[in-house]
């Protein structure tokens, strides 16, 4: 059976974590991936790259040459240190009793890892046997897998593993089993394994630790110390698991100190949040440019001049209302400050441009594309509602972002403005998906440590998704990506968000009297007539109640 170069680099993979006895995780770590991203490499789910192969030649101190010749032949340059003393180390076994619809094992007895307690033999009526005592054999070459003369896994029919229940074409020891220990999610409804004949125990026996080969989103999760317990329902998603696993670490370091914790969490918080990216994007439909060269009227100039890329940022005071309260026109009004909650976190889904900016000066406006626009906007006549393009008066044309221009055409299309005017644009193929599986995660991890009162974990979420706005552009705090062009972007779109809910609020019969800031809307009347009230995404806040007038 002929295989392509990545299904034998699959298969040498296997077999050099077998000879050297090396669990997944152990493997990921000296590779600076996580456990996920392996099992989905070796499942075929995601591609090994070149780098990946300098990588593992590396750890397994031999060329790449040999690495990629091929399982035997990659472990036979396995340096005398690196075996483990019982072939497969850790890795997990289950032997099989013969039958006719599987074949028979190679050896005698059933194989014994090495680090597991002989099975007792099967009890005789006349005089039972009593178990042995533990101890550890080494488990014979044929145990590890079945291999033909040239020392290459044999393959047969598809039948379900007996570890996790899923197919596999692979024998270990007469047995259906995936190689290395590199099993796939456990099915709900995995039929158990056959059961070896012991006799029985004559004390409880300690529980079964669990397999090393154990997916990630089925292992235990450790409780933080009795001060302050992990949240529970954070769900089983691999990126939630990270939050929840790195703030009960946290606590567990630091002897339950909720103050002391969660600082150590905020000053990680731009690793932390990186990581988290980079596990969000394995498996992804786009591989996104993280540097690129940048343009010009991205540099960051001086210290105190302003960016040539105009945010849309708001600081808009209803001047007609507060002029005519002032004038005795209007009896005192009460107003009510509004907080937009997580308004960065909310602007993460927009609009992205995917690789490297290219020029256009077409002046046409591409719904696919993404980026920034050179454009002269549109005169606004609506002293009641705040401009899109915030308190921004200069003459002549800006440089807007994709938020800011998408949001000048839905006025254009409601009759609020003329079109703007686009001269040129710095695009590129553009996506809205491409934090989606980050902030879906940073916002379920958000909602339930609200509702378990987890201060720890929200502060914790708080920083993530705030540095990492922050910090994608020209900062020296982050040298694992440089995108000053979605910097300005998720800017932008929580500048949009917050116009969207002033102009709903100013359709709804409410009077805005103030906007300001990512997430400040000021409003007189019934705002929970409008706006549902709560710290969810989709709910706004009262920060503050006030009179203008009397």
């Amino acid at each position: 059976m002929s295989m392509s170069t990545e299904e034998l680099l699959r298969l040498t993979v296997a077999a050099l974590m077998n000879r050297t006895g090396e669990r997944q995780q152990d493997l990921a770590v000296a590779l600076g991936l996580n456990k996920t991203q392996l099992s989905r490499r070796q499942a075929a789910k995601s591609r090994w790259t070149l780098d990946d192969c300098d990588t593992l030649a590396a750890h397994y101190g031999m060329p790449v040459l040999d690495l990629l010749a091929g399982p035997t032949h990659a472990a036979g340059k396995l340096s005398a240190d690196r075996l483990s003393t019982a072939l497969g180390g850790a890795q997990t076994l289950i032997p099989v009793p013969t039958s006719t619809t599987q074949p028979a094992p190679r050896s005698a007895a059933p194989p014994v890892p090495a680090d597991r307690p002989e099975a007792a033999p099967a009890p005789q009526p006349a005089a039972p046997v009593p178990a042995p005592a533990p101890q550890a054999a080494p488990v014979p070459a044929s145990a590890a897998w079945d291999a033909g003369p040239d020392g290459l896994a044999l393959q047969g029919e598809p039948a379900p593993c007996v570890v996790c229940g899923k197919q596999t074409t692979y024998r270990a020891g007469g047995a259906p089993q995936h190689l290395g220990g590199l099993c796939g999610s456990t099915p709900a409804a995995a039929a158990p394994a056959p059961a070896a004949a012991a006799a029985p125990p004559t004390e409880a026996p300690a529980p079964a630790p669990a397999p090393v080969d154990a997916p990630v989103d089925a292992k235990p999760v450790a409780a933080a110390p009795p001060a302050r317990r992990r949240p529970v329902g954070l769900g089983a998603g691999s990126l939630l698991e990270s939050i929840a696993d790195r703030v009960g670490a946290a606590l567990r370091e630091h002897n339950g100190d909720v103050e002391t914790a969660t600082a150590g969490l905020v000053k990680k918080a731009i690793p932390d949040v990186m990581a988290l990216f980079k596990e969000s994007r394995v498996g992804g439909r786009y591989e996104h440019t993280e540097f690129h060269p940048t343009q010009d009227l991205l540099k960051k100039p001086g210290q105190k001049e302003a960016d040539s890329i105009w945010e849309g940022r708001p600081k808009w005071r209803n001047k007609q209302l507060l002029k005519a309260v002032k004038a005795g026109e209007l009896d005192p009004v009460e107003v009510t400050g509004l907080d937009m909650n997580a308004a960065y976190l909310s602007a993460m889904k927009t609009y992205l441009p995917i690789g490297k900016l290219v020029h256009d000066t077409s002046g046409v406006h591409d719904t696919k594309r993404a980026g920034l626009h050179l454009v002269t906007p549109p005169d606004w006549d609506h002293p009641d509602l705040p401009s899109p393009i915030g308190n921004r008066v200069e003459p002549g044309p800006l440089w807007l972002t994709e938020p800011t221009l998408r949001l000048l055409l839905r006025c254009a299309r409601m009759d609020l403005c003329e079109d703007p005017v686009i001269h040129e644009s710095w695009t590129s193929g553009g996506t809205e998906s491409m934090l989606e599986k980050l902030r879906r995660a940073l916002a379920d991890a958000r909602k339930t440590a609200i509702e378990n009162s987890d201060e720890v974990t929200l502060e914790y979420v708080k920083a993530m998704y705030s540095k990492f706005v922050s910090t994608i552009g020209q900062s020296t705090h982050n040298r694992d990506i440089r995108r000053p062009d979605w910097m300005h972007i998720i800017r932008s779109q929580a500048f949009a968000n917050l116009w969207l809910k002033a102009h709903k609020a100013h359709t709804s019969g409410l009077t805005v009297v103030e906007m300001s800031g990512t997430d400040e809307l000021h409003v007189t009347g019934e705002w929970r007539q409008v706006f549902p009230e709560g710290r969810n995404l989709a709910e706004v806040k009262a920060k503050h109640q006030y009179t203008i007038g009397g």
